[in-house]
């Protein structure tokens, strides 16, 4: 009979490492030491995206206790959650917004997309973001919905990225995604169903359902976007399908509020 119980100790610490993994590149949270490949990790992205949305969840459920309005309150939880990220997936989409915008071929593209500076595009594009997030979310107006909503969107669209990653190409040689790799199939699957059993958890089934359903049309959508517009994804169009899969979310959450 083989002995299951002397697998468990070498699983424990990959699980660790990977959860390190994810955590260190997705958050700004003090991480120290970590080792590994993202790829191998990357079905922990919605566990770290839980961790990030609880933040924000934090913040606003503390606004509202406090009576701070509720657009307000909503705000400042954006603005948590922007912080405990280090604002990673706006700038990609900022980013991705100035390349697709501005760029008369792919090379010009990727080039755009590695300055630093935001043009018009890319600052649109945020305003638009963060726009649509907190209307979303001030429409909710039920606290309890606001900050299960807030959470799910984290997760799930998070959790989504791994797909993207495995269905598409590298577009350029340099920068974070190369050098992440590329995931298993595993992985993706991993990380989809962590992402949606927290969608189906915190939204139920019919409203977590249909999120599941337009946050993967809206990955789908920018993959095939940047497939056209670069051949293939790179850190920044990850960024960005991360902010299209959470306002997604977060209107079909407001969409179905009683």
């Amino acid at each position: 009979m083989p002995d299951t119980d002397s697998k468990q100790p070498a699983m424990s610490p990959r699980i660790i490492r990977d959860l390190r993994v994810a955590t260190a590149f997705l958050t700004r949270f003090p991480v120290r030491g970590v080792e590994g490949v993202l790829a191998d990790a990357c079905w922990a992205f919605p566990v770290a995206g839980l961790l990030a949305g609880i933040c924000g969840a934090a913040v606003l459920s503390i606004a509202i206790w406090f009576a701070v309005p509720l657009t307000v309150a909503v705000i400042l939880a954006l603005l948590a959650i922007v912080l405990a990220t280090g604002a990673l997936h706006e700038d990609g989409l900022a980013d991705t917004a100035d390349g697709f915008g501005g760029g008369a071929n792919a090379e010009r593209k990727l080039e755009i997309m590695r300055d630093s500076r935001s043009g018009a595009y890319g600052v649109l594009a945020l305003v638009f973001s963060v726009g649509l997030r907190a209307a979303a979310l001030v429409a909710i107006a039920d606290p309890d919905t606001a900050v299960a909503g807030l959470i799910a969107a984290a997760a799930l669209s998070r959790g989504l990225l791994p797909a993207m990653m495995y269905a598409l190409p590298l577009a350029s040689s340099r920068g974070l995604a190369a050098a992440a790799g590329q995931p298993e199939k595993q992985q993706v699957w991993i990380a989809g169903g962590i992402g949606a059993l927290a969608a189906l958890i915190l939204l139920g089934p019919s409203t977590g359902i249909a999120a599941i359903i337009l946050a993967a049309a809206a990955v789908a959508g920018l993959a095939a976007m940047a497939r056209k517009q670069i051949g293939g994804y790179n850190g920044d169009t990850l960024g960005a399908a991360q902010q299209l899969a959470e306002i997604a979310i977060l209107i079909v959450v407001a969409t179905n509020v009683p």
